[in-house]
């Protein structure tokens, strides 16, 4: 491990700047004086526009400009959002219904856009926005996942998006008619807001012929290349930056239309234009995450091992396709569909349904942690029904040590992994010696206690290439440019830690350079966990550059032949030379002698194949039955990560994925009413995790170096949440048992709990 990274937990550098105040977000380099951006949002869920009056608003007091549908139309722009679907089971592609940057003859949820107003000021904006005259002929809502309703699209006459399907169908079938035991669970995935601390903004300005655009987003190459394409400029026109970014989490990996329409207006009326959502117009409009319905069934054989596993899934895509809703639920679903477990049969229907309600896309995890929900949810049921413990029916099924490199059902292929290792240390960790001193301690107290176990396996995803460039400057400080971006998981610590690790310059005196399409000409973005392995990868192929490049130079200095010249990963040595040059010294040398092009070196490296997280999460959970209040009392986890570059992050990582899975497991819920009105759109309404709701969370790393990349590294970003979801419903499930509960789905509130038990137990 010493050669990658040295494995040591280093505070991160960036919080000084974050926790004083002095970190640079949308808000805090916007431009002094520039015009501000209102968005008119439809207060109808589904209906057609039958006025849109501008004039008065047009002669209202600052007002600069306000954009409509036809407006963008006129100017020229492709007005078409961009979004992927995937193939019907007929091989036909899904629906493909335009959504465009602004509603045009129809609005089909409560918050889709309308028109934007510019003006001096936000006041000013937003005065002018409530003299627009609105009328909307309301049509029928459609809110349930089945197919039929009024269509909201002509495309799909009976809202269905997609009709999906992966693996064997028919010998799915066959294995579940001669299996000695079948079990099956239907569960709800339930909505979610994903409510970064930051919410989304952006400001454009138009310079000398050139679109300077900037956003809170995870990459600046997919924003850059999609101005480039609906606004029609060429691409040495469009300048992409993104600061420091207050969360992401998948929801800010695309592009929406606020970002179009303000570039569109700075190059207008040539002056910089600013927008920044509020709290509840973001929960109206950003993606939001989840919202699918499962019915899971495993078949086995007499010796409770799995011979089939059949999902049907129906999802909500909301009410058009996102840039990614399609492929979420179906293809990266299925990376992880069998989880941990030797199945050789598999069938996975998924249906895509469209409502009136705002868009779903990623959201930390996207399609692996609702994947690896269902399969736990339902192994946990299986060992009930089958009168075996949860922990022995996950022992006996799991994929053996010898089988691996392993391929899956689905396709993948997974390079290592040694699970029962990793679940014998979690069991140890937990101490669940201890479960039933501490189960019957609260049974005297009148309190159910239930543990519950999720074996999670996750899937690294995106572009496996990325690139990374090293600049000596004259100072001696070390600039590193990376293609990821960091959205707060400590990335500025991390690259400079890893290439001091490589090279011995003090971290010190290295800074992070992200998120500028122009000072970096290539980049995949973070989202899929795979920013630090990516990185990682391609500065270790920047290294080798730079102890090439240096290695003639030095030769000559030395007096030495260039293959007598060594880099122990500190210094360049040479049998018969006194010199020792640091790679700072080195690089001192040649800035001396003029040697400039050695002040540069730049390197793409991709990764041979994908690694795969995984771990185990046991949670304990305590109920109050007269209240239905529960606690999740204690949470462990025991990850294998390959090895760490900094286990204080990685730890991190999982803090904060599992308190966002029980925050989904607990309290969150996205609530609309029969017209489609979101209720739960402000944090009054919509419950976030608190410190008190949120137990001390153990973490453990038992690595199994991946094959798949030369660091043994695997992607830990969205681990926590793929883990936490299962895991703490099951530990619901195993207290409630007892009395009679057979079924309950998140969140898991105390009115629901206490209900639950009411009728569960009068049930029994």
């Amino acid at each position: 491990m010493e050669k990658f990274g040295k494995s040591q937990p280093v505070k991160r550098v960036e919080d000084v700047r974050f926790l004083t105040g002095h970190g640079h977000y949308i808000e805090d380099c916007a431009p002094a004086g520039a015009l501000r951006a209102w968005v008119l949002r439809s207060p109808v869920a589904h209906g057609t526009i039958t006025a849109l009056d501008l004039d008065e608003a047009r002669a209202a007091d600052g007002v600069r400009m306000i954009v409509t549908l036809a407006d963008l139309q006129a100017a020229g722009l492709t007005t078409t959002m961009d979004a992927t679907v995937v193939k019907n089971r007929d091989d036909s592609d899904g629906a493909a219904p335009a959504r465009h940057m602004l509603a045009g003859e129809r609005v089909r949820f409560v918050g889709e856009p309308i028109a934007v107003v510019i003006a001096e000021t936000l006041d000013q904006a937003r005065d002018a926005g409530e003299l627009i005259v609105l009328d909307i002929e309301d049509l029928p809502v459609k809110l349930d996942l089945q197919a039929g309703g009024e269509p909201l699209h002509p495309e799909a006459p009976d809202n269905s998006a997609f009709d999906w399907g992966m693996g064997d169908e028919a010998a799915t079938q066959a294995a579940f008619d001669a299996a000695a035991h079948t079990v099956a669970l239907q569960v709800e995935d339930n909505r979610v807001i994903v409510n970064p601390i930051e919410p989304r903004g952006c400001f454009a300005s138009w310079e000398e012929g050139r679109l300077h655009f900037t956003y809170g987003g995870q990459g600046v190459w997919a924003a850059k290349a999609q101005l480039v394409d609906k606004l029609g400029l060429e691409e040495a026109q469009v300048h992409v930056v993104t600061p420091d970014v207050g969360g992401g989490f998948g929801m800010k990996a695309m592009t929406y239309p606020e970002y179009f329409v303000l570039s569109h207006a700075t190059m207008a009326l040539g002056e910089p234009v600013f927008w920044m959502s509020d709290r509840t117009e973001a929960m109206l409009s950003d993606n939001g995450g989840r919202d699918l319905t499962s019915l899971g069934e495993l078949a086995f054989d007499e010796d409770l091992k799995i011979t089939a596993y059949r999902v049907q899934t129906r999802c909500n895509l909301g009410a058009y396709n996102s840039q990614f809703g399609q492929p979420i639920q179906t293809l990266l679903f299925s990376r992880v569909l069998a989880g941990v477990y030797d199945i050789k049969t598999a069938w996975l229907q998924v249906e895509g349904i469209y409502t009136n309600t705002t868009q779903v896309d990623a959201y930390r995890g996207a399609g692996r942690p609702e994947a690896i929900y269902v399969l736990e949810r339902v192994m946990d049921r299986a060992a009930r029904a089958l009168g075996v413990d949860p922990f022995e029916l996950h022992l006996r099924n799991f994929i053996a040590p010898a089988n691996f490199p392993y391929a899956t059902v689905t396709g993948e292929s997974y390079d290592v992994g040694e699970f029962n290792m990793v679940l014998s240390r979690a069991v140890e960790e937990a101490d669940m010696a201890g479960f039933a001193a501490r189960r019957a301690a609260d049974e005297s107290d009148g309190k159910l206690r239930g543990v519950g176990l999720c074996y999670y396996i996750e899937s690294i995803l995106g572009d496996p290439s990325e690139g990374a460039e090293v600049e000596f400057l004259e100072d001696g400080r070390v600039n590193i440019y990376v293609g990821t971006q960091s959205n707060g998981q400590g990335h500025e610590t991390v690259y400079a830690h890893f290439l001091a690790a490589q090279t011995g310059i003090p971290a010190e005196m290295i800074s992070t350079i992200q998120g500028d399409s122009d000072r970096i000409a290539k980049g995949g973005g973070t989202g899929g966990s795979r920013s630090v392995t990516t990185q990682a990868n391609a500065t270790l192929a920047t290294v080798d550059v730079m102890v090439a490049a240096f290695t003639p130079f030095l030769a000559e200095e030395m007096g030495v032949e260039e293959e007598a010249v060594n880099f122990d990963g500190e210094t360049f040595r040479a049998p018969g030379s006194n010199l020792t040059p640091s790679m700072l010294e080195a690089a001192d040398m040649a800035r001396a002698q003029g040697r400039v092009e050695l002040l540069r070196h730049a390197a793409r490296a991709q990764l041979p194949g994908r690694s795969f997280p995984n771990g185990a999460h046991i949670a304990e959970v305590v109920i109050d039955p007269e209240t239905g209040v529960s606690v999740v009392d204690r949470y462990t986890v025991v990850d294998d990560f390959g090895n760490l570059i900094n286990p204080m992050l990685a730890e991190g990582q999982v803090h904060g994925g599992v308190v966002q899975g029980l925050g989904q497991a607990m309290m969150e819920h996205v609530v609309y009413d029969d017209e489609g009105q979101l209720l739960t759109a402000s944090f009054m309404d919509y419950a976030m995790p608190r410190a008190r709701d949120v137990p001390m969370i153990g973490f453990t790393s038992e690595p199994v170096p991946s094959t798949e990349n030369p660091m043994g590294m695997k992607g830990c970003g969205e681990a926590g949440t793929v883990g936490a979801l299962a895991a703490v419903a099951n530990a619901v499930q195993d207290a409630t048992w007892n009395r009679g509960l057979r079924q309950v789905d998140m969140p898991f509130t105390p009115l629901k709990l206490w209900e639950a038990l009411k009728d569960g137990t009068e049930a029994a």
